[in-house]
Order: C-alpha cells, then structure tokens, then sequence
C-alpha cells in the first residue's frame, strides 16, 4: 500500500511492501501538526501488525523531516519495539542523507532491537578503485576517446536540444560538459556517489565558464530526484561497476518522463584487441575480466545491455556499438592502456593477492596493447556497446 501527502511544507510517500516486509518514507516529511501524519502513522501500525521477526524501515530517499514528524515516527518504533520484543526494527538508511543516519541512530541507543544501517556501505564493492582523484586522468582521456563517437550517435537515440537531461553517475563531469556544448539541453543534472569526483566536475564547469549543469551528491540506485523529471536520462560505463545495475535502471526508469529515452553505454572488456602480438593482449584482458568479477563488477556487460533495458521495462530497444581505436588517436589510445596498467594490475591485483609472477604476465599484455597502439603496421581497439530504452506512454 502507498500514501502520498502534499501540502505547503511537506510532500512525502509512505509505503509498505509485505512481500520484503518493509516499511519506507520518501520525499519532504515537515508537518505542521501531528494531525497531518495521521495515515502514514497507521499505515506503519498496520504494517508492524503484519510482519514476523523483522521490520526493514527504508528511509534512504528521505530528504527532509523535521521534529515533528521525526518523534511520531518514532514514538510508533519505540513503542512497538517495548511492546512486541520478538520484532527488530532495522533502520535502512544512506550515506548521502546523513543526517538521518546520526538521527535514526538515536533510537538504536535507547532501544536494543533497533538497528540503523548504512545500505550503500557495501553497495559499491568497487568503487574506491575508480574515484580516486588519481583516476582522474583515465576518465577524461576515455570520454575524450568516445565522445567522437558518441555525438554522432546520441541524436539516434533521443539527445536533442532544448530537453532536460539527467547524467546518473556522472563522475567528472565532463560528458556533462560536452553535451551542454554541443546539444544545448534546458537543463542537465549530474548526479554521483563520489564526492571527490563531483567537486572536480565543478572546478572544470567554473574555469571554463559553462553554467547551466546542476552536480549532484547521490546514490543512483535511491536518487533524491523527483519521478517523470527529464527527456534523457544518461549512465554511461558505470552500470557494470555496480554489482545490482537492476536497481539503478530502476531508478532512471523512475526519474524518466513518459516518453522519454534512458541511454546507456558499456563494455566487454576480453573483446578488446591488437595486432601485433595478439595472444598476450587476449590473455590479458581475459584476465582483467575475471580480475573485476572478483570484485563483482561486470566488465563483459556491454551485449546485455539490450536485456538489462527490457527488464526494466523499456520499450522500442536501440542497440548498436562502436569501436575506439587508435586510428582515432594512437597516443590517446596508448595514454588510456597505460591508465588501466596502473590501476588495475597495481591496486586491484594486489587487493586480490596475486603473485608476482601472475601480475607481470598480465601487465605485459598492457604494455603489447601500447606496442600494437604505436607500431605504425599496428591496430589497437576497444569496443563499446551502446543501447537505450523508451519509457511507454
């Protein structure tokens, strides 16, 4: 069951799910009597009623409360928990709300069958290897090598001036940048988990004086952003980072106005390719495959793409895919294998634990995909899978 309430200071959605047994709020909860409560309030009672042994309360995509609403709530918590000791409450909240972590915390203190967790704490078992700022140079030197590509292909695929734009993990911004130049929407929206990464967008926005993109602090799989907001919503290389993309085309799906286009580009990491030397460059990117599904990242998710968008919903599939090359540029191109040396047979591998042995093998064929970018006889590529979906009518 679900309960919208709007009014001059709050407008919020209640929900309970039997099926996962839980119970979540949603939106701006700033009542200005408890009257206005009065059936969220319910809805939670008969919601504790019907479950056994644990009651998930889903607070993720609350953006504000403010005391009133926060005491009602949990005076409802406190006292069913004192009422009913054979029933946890688990209190589910994120890293980008955090005061709701710090204020939920507080009925964890009073009450030992109240737990509050961090959901995204573990959501993103790979990140920490690609925001750093030291990654900085790779993302720019791969959109740089895309971006070629792709303003050819966006406006098959729905991009189009004048249309409001969201860029779901936008990292640093500069895909961002380039479609602001070049297709001019009305309004773009950059959302991203990395901090670090979003206050890099917003430095290059200023120096270069492009105005009109708005950088977000989010987790994309629960997204403070409001259903059926934007023409084109964009995700680009980073669904197969995540170990439940589901989750996050879920999101784009909700944030997608009726009508609109959800785009969405990965890769398949073990079709990369050069001549010469061709074996060890295979071999090695086989292994760079296996290295992140380790890390439960997909690197070979690019043909499923297609798959991914109909589950979520989509309807009138694009799908087409592209290969950069060092044709385009065989310094950029090397400069980007160098990039994926570093990281990946320098953190990602010793965080596995492989031997020395196993780790030059698999650099040497990082350094033959450089031979076969720079040999003047030579051909170096990287495929690309690109794909969206229509939200029905």
């Amino acid at each position: 069951m679900t309960l919208y309430a709007h009014g001059p200071w709050t407008r919020f959605k209640t929900h309970f799910d039997p099926n996962n047994q839980e119970f979540s709020i949603s939106g701006l909860v700033r009542p200005q009597t408890i009257d206005e409560l009065a059936p969220s309030l319910t809805l939670l009672k008969e919601s504790i009623e019907r479950v056994r042994g644990v009651l998930y309360v889903n607070v993720k995509r609350l953006a504000q409360m403010n005391n009133t609403a926060f005491h009602a709530f949990a005076r409802v918590i406190v006292d069913n928990c004192r009422a009913r000791p054979d029933l946890q409450f688990v209190i589910v909240t994120s890293s980008v709300v955090g005061w709701a972590t710090r204020k939920f915390n507080r009925l964890s203190q009073v009450e030992p069958n109240i737990r509050v967790e961090q959901y995204d704490n573990a959501f993103y078992p790979g990140q920490s290897f690609l925001e750093e700022g030291g990654f900085i140079p790779i993302l720019r030197t791969q959109t740089k090598m895309t971006w070629r590509h792709e303003r050819e292909i966006l406006p098959r695929h729905g991009m189009r001036p004048g249309i409001a734009m969201a860029d779901i993990c936008c990292g640093i911004g500069d895909f961002a940048l380039l479609v602001q130049k070049e297709f001019n929407p009305s309004r773009i929206v950059a959302l991203d988990h990395s901090k670090s990464s979003l206050a890099y967008a917003r430095q290059v926005a200023e120096e270069f004086d492009v105005r009109g993109i708005e950088y977000t602090y989010g987790d994309a799989s629960e997204m403070l952003l409001e259903d059926d907001q934007f023409d084109f919503v964009t995700c680009r290389h980073s669904l197969q980072i995540f170990n439940r993309p589901a989750l996050i085309l879920k999101e784009m799906y909700r944030i997608c106005k009726p009508g609109g286009r959800v785009y969405i580009t990965n890769e398949k990491i073990s079709h990369c390719l050069g001549e010469p030397r061709g074996e060890a460059i295979q071999w090695t990117y086989n292994e760079l495959s296996k290295l992140f599904a380790h890390f439960k990242m997909d690197l070979e998710m690019g043909p499923k793409n297609h798959r991914y968008l109909i589950e979520a919903g989509f309807q009138n599939i694009r799908a087409e895919s592209f290969m950069v090359t060092n044709l385009d540029d065989s310094q950029a191109f090397a400069d980007v294998v160098q990039s994926w040396e570093n990281t990946f047979a320098g953190d990602m591998s010793q965080q596995r634990g492989d031997s020395p042995e196993f780790v030059e093998q698999f650099r040497r064929g990082f350094q033959d995909h450089i031979f076969a970018a720079l040999h003047p006889k030579g051909y170096a590529g990287w495929p690309i899978w690109v794909a969206s979906g229509q939200k029905p009518l």
